[in-house]
């Protein structure tokens, strides 16, 4: 059985997913002057953003989606268990690709990516529609998501290990019953 059940992870990442939109909501600079996101994005060697400086009305649309699922995770978490196995089953690799592709995305096709360094031939051009997710504090985000959510995924494949031994047992006694 794992340490910490794949219910409270989601739990506690569906907290975080509030919190930071009130913190989008509010002010976003505070998420940005984050040590975590300061000392990744240096690791990495990550662009820094201005955007988040102020607040914006692309920062309250994200604030509002963060929310969003951050509430329907919660009500997702209540499920009775037979469902929630399977929907949580089929959401954690999904979320798991989907934010290795954007974490992988970031990191590649930024300015300060190996691909564009000053010994190649390539030179960087921004891209018109992908900028915007080439900076620290998103690729932290993506970062500690994918995380998260590999966590997750290993969890609940433990769970679903423990959950079908005990299917498995209730039939075995409802067949010695009849």
């Amino acid at each position: 059985m794992a340490l910490i059940s794949a219910a409270t992870i989601i739990t506690s990442l569906s907290l975080f997913h509030i919190t930071l939109a009130w913190f989008f909501l509010t002010s976003p600079n505070q998420i940005a002057d984050q040590t975590l996101v300061f000392i990744i994005g240096e690791a990495m060697g990550m662009p820094h953003s201005r955007s988040f400086e102020v607040q914006s009305a692309p920062l309250a649309f994200l604030s509002a989606v963060l929310f969003f699922f951050g509430i329907s995770d919660l009500v997702a978490c209540s499920l009775p268990e037979e469902i929630y196995t399977y929907f949580w089953g089929s959401q954690a690799p999904v979320r798991l690709i989907l934010l290795f592709a954007l974490t992988g995305y970031s990191y590649t096709f930024s300015s300060t990516s190996p691909l564009y360094n000053s010994s190649n031939t390539h030179s960087y051009t921004p891209s018109s529609w992908g900028e915007g997710l080439k900076n620290r504090v998103f690729f932290t985000w993506a970062f500690m998501e994918m995380i998260t959510w590999f966590w997750i995924f290993v969890t609940l494949r433990e769970e679903r290990r423990e959950f079908m031994q005990k299917v498995e047992r209730r039939r075995a006694a409802e067949d010695d019953r009849l």
